[in-house]
């Protein structure tokens, strides 16, 4: 964004440079517009042409000060067409279009607002689930560290990649810069930038522009909690809050936190905590009790859970059960487990 402020100043100079130069030919001369702009344009050039008419004391006091002028403006604007030539800006400005022109075609994808620490890990939980996601990150320098050496691809920490990271750089309490990463088009926003004020104005922009969305947004203090939620967040997390929770249950309870650290991922040897929508599961499943469905000895996942169409959830529920459309099937099981239940279970088309 730089070098292309430098882009612009250059072309602002060139401008003021032939305006100057017409306007002082014309008013001190007394040229033709045709004439003045032709000796405007070979004094900026410096091609060596002779004057169209000889010119008086004043004219060649003018032409001095002109010529000096735009000594330095040509010095100028060659270094920043050499920047852009050989150091890739133009490269960068091309990719910088073709990502905006991809993200215009995105609908239903998850916008990570702000990529610290928070914002990073939850990019790389949506991307390994395998979700769609535009960054808004306001530190240029921070996303250039992260993909050197990436060829532009995702970062995951890993040093792998997954594809292009589409990042729209700028700040995202901005109507704009919500409106470049697809607000209108997207199903969930995540804002975890460092102030609470600034999360609070992108969740109230972003339910402005998108009622329907889906917004996270993090917290510092519990006093921005109920700010937050009243500006339009779906939910809020507070991840100081978790993490000293989290220590401490860690002396007190630490196999139900190692069991939990294996369903988040946290651990090698993990474990995949899975939603089975009764809706997308195959249609002669339907009408069928849990005992009929028989997860466990077809896949060996456990289901755990049950959100019931109503929101209200119940915990390991009653074989006889017959889940109906709204309910969703909470299923635990390593990757292979939960890849045949999404085989066997879910309705494909």
């Amino acid at each position: 964004m730089k070098n292309v402020n430098r882009l612009i100043l250059a072309a602002l100079l060139t401008f003021i440079s032939l305006t100057t130069g017409i306007i002082g030919f014309r008013l001190i001369e007394h040229l033709s517009w045709v004439n003045a702009f032709y000796m405007t344009v070979t004094t900026i050039a410096t091609v060596g042409f002779g004057e169209v008419h000889p010119f008086s004391e004043a004219g060649r006091i003018f032409v001095s000060f002109f010529i000096l002028y735009n000594l330095l403006v040509t010095a100028y604007l060659i270094s920043v067409l050499t920047t852009f030539l050989f150091d890739g800006e133009l490269r960068k400005l091309f990719k910088m279009y073709r990502i905006d022109q991809e993200i215009k075609r995105f609908s239903g994808h998850i916008i990570v607002c702000g990529f610290g620490r928070n914002g990073r890990r939850a990019y790389q939980e949506l991307r390994a689930n395998g979700a769609r996601v535009v960054v808004i990150e306001q530190d240029e320098a921070l996303m250039k560290s992260l993909t050197d050496g990436q060829t532009g691809e995702d970062f995951d920490g890993n040093g792998t990649a997954g594809g292009a990271i589409f990042t729209v750089c700028g700040d995202a309490t901005s109507d704009l810069v919500l409106q470049q990463a697809g607000i209108a088009r997207a199903s969930a926003l995540i804002t975890s930038l460092p102030k609470d004020a600034d999360n609070v104005f992108v969740a109230l922009s972003a339910r402005a522009l998108n009622p329907r969305l889906k917004i996270i947004a993090r917290a510092s203090y519990k006093t921005s909690e109920s700010k937050l939620i009243s500006a339009g967040a779906d939910a809020v997390v507070m991840p100081d809050e978790i993490g000293g929770s989290h220590m401490a249950k860690l002396v007190v309870r630490p196999e139900v936190i190692r069991f939990l650290d294996l369903i988040s991922g946290l651990t090698a040897d993990q474990l995949r905590l899975e939603e089975l929508s009764v809706k997308l599961m195959r249609r002669d499943l339907h009408g069928q009790s849990i005992r009929e469905l028989d997860v466990r000895e077809r896949t060996g996942a456990t289901i755990i859970g049950l959100r019931h169409a109503d929101g209200t959830f119940t915990v390991s529920p009653p074989a006889a059960y017959v889940p109906i459309d709204g309910d969703v099937l909470l299923v635990l099981g390593s990757e292979q487990q939960i890849e045949s239940l999404e085989t066997q279970f879910r309705h494909i088309g």
